[in-house]
């Protein structure tokens, strides 16, 4: 089984979907009349915290007008868990019609998985800061939700939660006066993603006929068949893709036989 290859992209796509969820953060600047007289769009980029902090703190030449521009944001993947809380059935499967080809996949169910994410908001005046946050904490009680396409061959897509787990902040005030201060709020965040193996064709094919027999009598073992209700797709070479209806239908039995699902017949 190990060795098939398959790349759905799923945790690509659960990292591209948080980022986001945080690209048109905007800060505005007002003059003492309330009147807004700057504005500007939060620069967001995938990277460490630390990675950042040393661009601040570089000061090789202290008549730089610029070192790097502030505010701005900075989130990367921290971590990778399995969440044992959310966990199905380790051999059941699901089918699903593929987009490409119309045909029936076979995928096993999906195993949950948390990602662990790191924000990081950088800014040299603390109404910056503030702003920033403002913007983003009312949407996570505690959790918000985005639709990720997780398998782009079956159109399987899922919400997944974005639980905000802690906010931590951090002011380098420290220094003498050649010392860059940098206020930093630290936002922790879980993505409760799923991860799929490969999706394989179907062997059983499709299911054209669905057949039931209903009792009256609750005791099962001697329960006599009274009524069958079968239905089958209108037309009936009908696939997933097509137009199609259901054409149902009821008998009425008056004998103690059963349906025998290895024979194909009443028995």
């Amino acid at each position: 089984m190990l060795g098939t290859y398959y790349y759905h992209e799923i945790i690509r796509k659960t990292i591209i979907g948080f980022g986001t969820l945080f690209n048109q953060i905007v800060i505005k600047h007002d003059d003492e009349n309330g009147n807004a007289y700057s504005e500007m769009q939060v620069p967001l980029s995938y990277g460490p915290s630390q990675k950042f902090l040393a661009r601040i703190e570089q000061q090789r030449d202290l008549n730089k007008p610029v070192q790097i521009t502030l505010p701005r944001l900075s989130f990367e993947m921290t971590g990778l868990s399995y969440d044992p809380t959310r966990k199905t059935g380790v051999t059941q499967t699901f089918k699903a019609v593929s987009e490409s080809d119309s045909k029936v996949k076979k995928v096993y169910m999906p195993v949950p998985y948390n990602i662990n994410f790191e924000l990081n908001a950088f800014c040299k005046l603390n109404d910056d800061a503030l702003q920033i946050v403002e913007q983003i904490l009312p949407y996570f009680q505690p959790s918000f939700n985005i639709t990720v396409d997780l398998v782009d061959s079956i159109g399987e897509k899922r919400d997944i939660p974005i639980v905000l787990d802690s906010v931590s902040f951090q002011d380098d005030y420290e220094g003498d006066f050649s010392t860059r201060r940098a206020l930093i709020y630290t936002l922790q965040f879980t993505a409760k993603t799923y991860l799929f193996g490969p999706v394989a064709e179907s062997s059983d094919g499709l299911i054209r006929k669905v057949q039931t027999d209903l009792y009256s009598d609750t005791n099962t073992q001697t329960a006599k068949r009274e009524v069958r209700y079968t239905a089958v797709p209108d037309p009936i070479d009908a696939e997933p893709g097509d137009d199609f209806g259901f054409s149902e239908s009821w008998t009425d039995f008056d004998d103690a036989k059963t349906y025998s699902p290895t024979r194909k017949q009443d028995i």
